[in-house]
């Protein structure tokens, strides 16, 4: 039906980047930026575009508004070689997501409409195109409200058609983190979250502590830690990576494109050692142009990073 690698299910929308704020950010004033970007956002397709970019074939699963963000996000997908074919068009009404980032010297602010990606539901998706791939990824589950009661239905059933999986979290706006993660982590072989995602999904301050956790439950356990070392779980097997020692322009995305250059790797057999390894080369090089995407988006530059970067590697079991 289709010649996809990864299927990646997920939300779709724009981000709004201002930067230059001012540190203090005070009420009933109007605060000005020195810059701005307008660039692909959302965490499902900064993997998808960044993904179909390292080389693999990916296909796009998702629910636009009938909008000009909408047309802007699919042309910026369908640049990268990602098959757009099965992303649905919503109601009349309701907009394509955006989300606003304000940066500052260490942290950033997220502002998010979600707009069509809490309403695209598991009828929207289409089971056989899914199960003609042999990847399937999903991310931001707790932004997907209308998925989300039958996200262990769409994991069980990609598992059963025989596909490897993989799910990223990204926060969950309501601090909730919620018990049915759990029940669809059983249908995982690849969790990526970050360090203080495993911790509130394990509900610990302990990283060992929220690793041996989920590593009980998805078969490979992958936790994105920024600039210190990457780890990498699986049964009693961890290895940790140190990431390129590059200085960043923009973090944006970074998680993102990690993930995308782990599953790059890991759908063609890699050890896990260099799955993790890649993932840290495509993290680091998102961080050298403004937003999730820009730096993928010059395929030449990403040639040549990828060439010339080694990544220092500690073992630990």
């Amino acid at each position: 039906m289709s010649n996809v690698e990864v299927c990646v299910v997920g939300e779709l929308n724009l981000d709004l980047i201002l930067y230059g704020l001012p540190k203090l950010m005070e009420l009933n004033r109007e605060l000005l930026a020195n810059r701005m970007a307008l660039t692909l956002g959302s965490s499902s397709a900064i993997f998808a575009h960044n993904l179909a970019v390292l080389g693999t074939s990916v296909g796009f699963v998702s629910k636009v508004g009938q909008d000009p963000l909408g047309k802007i996000a699919l042309e910026r997908l369908a640049e990268a070689a990602v098959d757009i074919s099965h992303v649905v068009s919503g109601a009349a009404g309701t907009m394509t997501g955006l989300t606003v980032i304000l940066p500052q010297t260490q942290n950033r602010y997220i502002l998010t409409y979600p707009g069509t990606m809490f309403e695209m539901q598991f009828s929207d998706i289409d089971m056989d195109y899914i199960k003609s791939a042999r990847h399937l990824h999903l991310s931001s589950f707790f932004l997907h409200r209308a998925l989300r009661p039958q996200m262990v239905e769409l994991f069980r059933q990609a598992k059963a058609a025989g596909l490897t999986t993989s799910l990223d979290t990204n926060d969950d706006p309501d601090n909730k983190w919620g018990h049915d993660l759990l029940e669809v982590l059983k249908y995982v072989d690849v969790f990526l979250p970050n360090d203080r995602e495993a911790k509130k999904i394990a509900h610990t301050d302990d990283l060992s502590q929220a690793i041996n956790f989920l590593a009980d439950r998805a078969k490979v356990v992958v936790v994105k830690r920024g600039s210190a070392a990457a780890i990498c779980r699986s049964g009693s097997e961890q290895v940790s990576l140190i990431p390129p020692a590059i200085k960043p322009l923009d973090d944006v995305g970074a998680g993102d494109s990690f993930g995308a250059g782990f599953i790059h790797q890991y759908v063609k057999g890699s050890r896990l050692e260099d799955c993790l390894a890649y993932a840290n080369l495509a993290g680091a090089y998102s961080t050298s142009k403004e937003g999730g995407t820009e730096a993928f988006r010059d395929r030449e530059a990403l040639d040549v990073f990828l060439k010339q970067q080694t990544t220092p590697a500690e073992s630990a079991k």
